[in-house]
C-alpha cells in the first residue's frame, strides 16, 4: 500500500456524518480522504483498510486505497471551523480511496450494470457478509457507477464487532450476519454458494496476514483487552481466520435470505 501526502483540501463530501473530503496529493492524484479525527476515529479507518484490501485481493472492483499523511497546518487555509478542527484532529496517517471523477451513485431502480452478472452481485453479497458490512442497503448503497461499471466504496461500517471487543469476540466470529437480508444487491445474488467456493480459498492465512500487517501502529493499541499493538493486530487476523473457516454459517444465512426474496 502506498503512502502519499495531502497537499490541498479541495471540497468536503457531506453525504455522510464523517465529513470525508476530496483532496489532492503529492503524486498529482485526487483522492477521497477519510479522516482519523472523524466520527468513529481510527477504527473506521481500520475497517476501511481491512475491508477494502480484502475486497481488492478477491478481485472486486474497489478503487486503490492509500495511506495519507496529513499536515494539520492545512487547516489554516480553511474558513469552516468544523473542517479546521477535523484537519487538526487528523494529524498523521489517514486513509483515502482513488477519486472516480464523474461517477454517480448506484440506483437499483434505474441502473443496470449488474444485468446478466449474478456472479458479481453474489460475490459482493458474500464479501459484505464476510466483513459484516451493515452499510450496503437501498437507503445507502455505497456503490458507484463509473464508466458503466460498478465500484464498491466505504467499508468503514464493516467489522462492527471491533467497537466492543471482549474475550468472546473471536469465538463468535463465525456467527450468521442477519443484516445481509437488507443488502441492496441480494435480489441479483443467485450464485452465493458458487461465489463462496471461488472466494473462500483465496483468503489464506498468508493473504490475511499481509493485509492486517498494513494497519498503521498509530491506529492500534486503544483497546485495554490487548497487552500490545501486535496482540491487537493479531486479534483482527484471528477473527478473520475464524470467520472464513468452515462451517460458514453466515454463507447459509445469506442463501436463506436470498431464497426468501424469490
Amino acid at each position: 500500500m502506498r503512502t502519499i501526502a495531502a497537499t490541498n483540501y479541495v471540497t468536503p463530501l457531506r453525504e455522510g456524518g464523517s465529513l470525508p473530503a476530496i483532496v489532492e496529493a503529492d503524486d498529482d492524484g485526487t483522492y477521497v480522504l477519510k479522516f482519523r479525527g472523524a466520527g468513529q476515529g481510527a477504527r473506521a479507518l481500520v475497517a476501511e483498510l481491512i475491508g477494502g484490501e480484502l475486497g481488492r485481493h478477491l478481485g472486486l472492483p474497489i478503487p486503490e486505497i492509500v495511506l495519507v499523511e496529513l499536515d494539520p497546518r492545512m487547516a489554516k487555509t480553511e474558513p469552516d471551523p468544523e473542517i479546521q478542527d477535523l484537519l487538526r484532529r487528523s494529524e498523521g496517517l489517514n486513509l483515502a480511496l482513488d477519486y472516480l471523477p464523474g461517477s454517480i451513485a448506484f440506483d437499483p431502480l434505474i441502473d443496470k450494470p449488474l444485468q446478466g452478472n449474478a456472479r458479481l452481485a453474489s460475490s459482493i453479497v458474500w464479501f459484505d457478509a464476510l466483513v459484516t458490512n451493515i452499510d450496503r442497503t437501498a437507503r445507502n448503497t455505497n456503490l458507484l457507477v463509473w464508466h458503466r461499471k460498478l465500484w464498491l466504496i466505504d467499508h468503514g461500517a464493516s467489522l462492527y464487532f471491533h467497537h466492543n471487543w471482549d474475550e468472546n469476540s473471536i469465538a463468535r466470529a463465525g456467527t450468521p450476519f442477519g443484516a445481509i437480508r437488507e443488502h441492496v444487491l441480494l435480489p441479483w445474488a443467485s450464485e452465493i454458494r458458487e461465489a463462496d467456493a471461488e472466494l473462500a480459498p483465496m483468503l489464506t492465512a498468508d493473504a490475511i496476514d499481509a493485509i492486517v500487517a498494513q494497519i498503521p501502529e498509530s491506529w492500534l493499541g486503544d483497546v485495554s483487552l490487548f497487552a500490545s499493538i501486535e496482540e491487537h493486530r493479531a486479534a483482527y487476523r484471528d477473527w478473520l481466520l475464524r470467520r472464513v473457516a468452515q462451517p460458514r454459517e453466515w454463507v447459509e444465512e445469506a442463501v436463506r435470505a436470498r431464497t426468501l426474496l424469490v
